[in-house]
């Protein structure tokens, strides 16, 4: 069954995560990407894990794409990408700003070229503003958004979420503004320049924080496991886990008081409506805490979800994917890989119901499409 973006020809110059992962989006869903990479490859091509020395995070990122090497400082090479360009509905590049214009390359040029081409670009900053020429990798993307001053324990170090947030953010966020800048082309009939930076993904990510700054123009606190505007809704420890419990809504909040023997505590001035139980989160969650620590997660699950209140244990990734719902969903899939074999790999979170995505195929060995994509070009 073809996919909804069957048709559509991306050339993916991207490399490291935020540009592959776009690509990656766009893939799934029945684009004909092809992954171009310079003769020595993506860089991520050397990050571990390997199987069989293929980059694990390599594959599960580029699946679904042909790969293509080409040197665009080659004339003959340069010559093959102009030749894709003349066919293709999209160009994605996550180089720093302007070297795609000192390549000859630049949105002019490709404009010129191919009118209803669109330009997908994502760089650590933006094309414009004084930090434009900057690299940004994810790391230091998460400190200068703000992200990292309010996560972690109260009174401990700004710390860093173990995901790529920024990377993956850009990356969805450029996918949303190519099919925006296709759309739209159907009206003008020509494309555009879409871009994005990891900064700026990252910091409209922070919702909460930039609603509770721009209302009382204080710096949001670290409130640790808590929540800026629910209460209580955070993790609590079993008596052999972790567990998460949502129990802001009040109807959820007296069903989680009678369920631990406390059907007065909705009435206390202190836990009274959400906005008081925010206030006062330290005194409430020590209250139920003492409390939830007595039992198992598995008992606790099955009370909570009886009574309808939201809740979720804290699963490893090893549980994670032998999770019922996860593999009902489709969340794990299988592809086989030209050097690496048989493996597994993330299935696709987006379902269509007429034009499903799907992984069709894996991630290709460098080059691996060389022959069949330049053939095509020079029939």
């Amino acid at each position: 069954m073809a996919g909804a973006l069957d048709g559509l020809v991306v050339l993916d110059l991207t490399t490291h995560l935020s540009g592959p992962f776009c690509g990656m989006q766009l893939a799934d869903m029945g684009a004909d990407v092809i992954k171009i990479e310079s003769p020595q490859g993506d860089s991520m091509r050397g990050a571990p894990p390997f199987l069989e020395g293929e980059s694990a995070p390599f594959m599960l990122w580029n699946r679904n794409k042909r790969g293509l090497k080409l040197d665009l400082k080659n004339e003959d090479d340069l010559a093959v990408f102009w030749e894709l360009v003349d066919g293709a509905d999209v160009v994605l590049e996550n180089f720093r700003p302007g070297v795609m214009k000192r390549l000859g390359l630049g949105w002019d040029a490709l404009h010129a070229r191919n009118k209803r081409l669109v330009l997908g670009s994502i760089s650590g900053f933006g094309q414009t503003g004084p930090y434009a020429g900057r690299g940004g990798f994810d790391l230091m993307i998460q400190a200068m958004s703000g992200l990292m001053s309010v996560t972690g324990p109260k009174d401990g170090p700004p710390y860093r979420i173990p995901l790529a947030i920024s990377d993956v953010g850009a990356g969805l966020y450029l996918a949303i503004g190519v099919l925006s800048a296709l759309q739209a082309r159907h009206k003008t009939g020509e494309g555009q320049w879409v871009e994005t930076s990891l900064l700026e993904a990252t910091v409209s990510l922070g919702v909460y924080e930039a609603a509770n700054y721009f209302a009382n123009g204080l710096r949001p606190e670290k409130l640790g496991q808590a929540h800026r505007g629910s209460s209580p809704y955070q993790v609590f420890q079993t008596a052999d886990g972790w567990l998460t419990i949502g129990g802001a809504q009040q109807n959820f909040f007296r069903r989680l008081c009678a369920l631990i023997g406390r059907p007065e505590l909705p009435e206390d001035p202190r836990f009274k409506a959400n906005a008081d139980r925010v206030k006062n989160n330290e005194a409430i969650v020590a209250i139920l805490q003492g409390e939830i620590a007595k039992r198992t997660t598995d008992d606790w699950m099955a009370t909570l979800e009886k009574e309808g209140i939201p809740a979720g244990p804290v699963l490893h990734h090893d549980e994670v994917f032998a999770d019922p719902q996860i593999l009902a969903r489709g969340m794990v899939a299988e592809v086989e890989h030209a050097k690496a074999g048989t493996q597994k790999t993330l299935g696709v979170p987006l379902k269509l119901s007429a034009t499903p995505g799907g992984v069709r195929r894996p991630a290709p060995t460098l080059g691996q499409h060389d022959a069949e994509i330049r053939g095509v070009k020079r029939r």
